[in-house]
């Protein structure tokens, strides 16, 4: 059972390049239910081992849905909106995740390997007629995730400086203030349903207009689900990617081991990218706020009814009780269930999308600039700070 302390202050410290502050290595062994103070809205529960991180995901009785228009604990000044999947409960989650899970299956995905490809190719074909030093970051990692999600959606990518602004806004923390988000959010809405118009003007074959075609002929959503569901879709179908091939190429620059073993085999590169997914951390901890909806015994201690929980899936991918060696970096770890896309119902939609992305990136980067190296020294290059997601503000290399 857990032990009630004082709660600490969280998060607890932003993450020191790419290695997670040591205090979760320490509460993982010695406190893995510890009550924090999050930056809005009181106390919750922190679960850092990998079962309960599990449970938490999974089990009904961990509620998404409680959060919305809820002054719960939260790591954002904004609260919860009623219409994003992300803060929805079955049955409501089930009916809009449907509408787009075909478009994001495996099989969807691989058809869209060489396209993707090609994007990758164009991108690095630009950067070599630049010459270095280039930022890798602004001319590689963004745009590939940017211009895939928005040929996928049917976004404009001719916009894409204006989203990317918006979406930068909405994931803040503490970068921007409450006002600042929300004008962000509502500019995004703002676009979104412009979009939204357009494709009821001259409907369109993608996935946009698919769900437009779900709201007017099936009334599968509604308007607010409609225009938020893009929104959603725009912001993670490039966020997360983005910052995780920075992320990922700046840890292979800082272990030269890896990066041969990369050059020397491409085959490994799946391997590699599931298990940087594992242990290159996105952000600094957390993650979206439950309310348990009734008393629940986790393995570490009981969350009663009422009260927040988050699940640590950056720390339950470091649990030793499931990965042998958690804090060694190793491209043929045999077994790797890591977590990173989630678990159970909100299990990221877009898991095999960003999958194949990160395998492409990564693959053609090191094709192309078989010599890549940084520009700066390792320790010199600055992340994100203040924001859900992080990765590096600039990657300048040569070759």
């Amino acid at each position: 059972m857990s032990t009630v302390h004082e709660p600490r202050a969280f998060p607890f410290g932003e993450p020191d390049g790419l290695r997670l502050p040591p205090l979760f290595a320490t509460l993982r062994e010695e406190e893995p239910m510890v009550r924090v103070r999050m930056p809005y809205g009181g106390d919750a529960w922190l679960v850092l081992r990998y079962d309960d991180v599990k449970t938490v995901l999974a089990d009904p009785r961990f509620s998404r849905a409680a959060t919305v228009d809820a002054d719960v604990p939260r790591m954002m000044p904004v609260l919860s909106q009623d219409t994003s999947i992300l803060s929805m409960d079955p049955p409501h989650h089930t009916r809009l995740r449907k509408l787009v899970a075909k478009a994001f299956t495996a099989r969807r995905t691989e058809i869209l390997r060489p396209r993707t490809e090609q994007i990758a190719t164009d991108l690095l074909d630009a950067v070599e007629a630049q010459g270095p030093p280039v930022d890798l970051v602004q001319s590689f990692a963004l745009p590939l995730p940017i211009t895939v999600i928005c040929e996928l959606l049917g976004v404009p990518q001719a916009d894409r400086a204006d989203f990317r602004r918006w979406s930068d806004g909405v994931l803040a923390t503490t970068s921007l203030t409450a006002q600042e988000m929300e004008a962000a959010m509502n500019s995004l809405l703002t676009y979104m349903a412009g979009l939204v118009a357009e494709r009821r003007r001259a409907p369109t074959g993608d996935v946009l207009g698919t769900l437009v075609r779900a709201r007017d002929e099936d009334d599968r959503l509604t308007e607010d689900e409609l225009v938020d569901f893009g929104v959603t879709l725009l912001i993670a179908g490039h966020e997360t990617t983005a910052n995780q091939i920075g992320n990922f190429v700046a840890a292979l620059f800082r272990s030269p081991p890896h990066l041969a073993a990369l050059r020397a085999d491409p085959g490994l590169v799946p391997a590699a990218v599931e298990e940087m997914l594992r242990l290159v951390p996105l952000g600094s901890g957390g993650g979206f706020v439950r309310i348990a909806l009734e008393d629940v015994e986790l393995k570490a201690g009981l969350v009663r009814r009422g009260e927040a929980v988050m699940a640590d899936i950056l720390n339950a991918n470091r649990d030793g009780r499931v990965f042998a060696d958690p804090e060694v970096l190793d491209f043929h770890r045999e077994n790797n269930p890591h977590l990173m896309f989630g678990h159970g119902v909100h299990h990221c939609v877009g898991a095999q999308l960003a999958r194949m992305e990160l395998q492409v990136a990564i693959t053609a980067l090191l094709r192309r600039f078989p010599s890549l190296e940084l520009d700066v020294p390792a320790d010199e290059v600055e992340f994100s700070t203040g924001k859900l997601v992080r990765g590096p503000v600039a990657l300048p290399v040569r070759w």
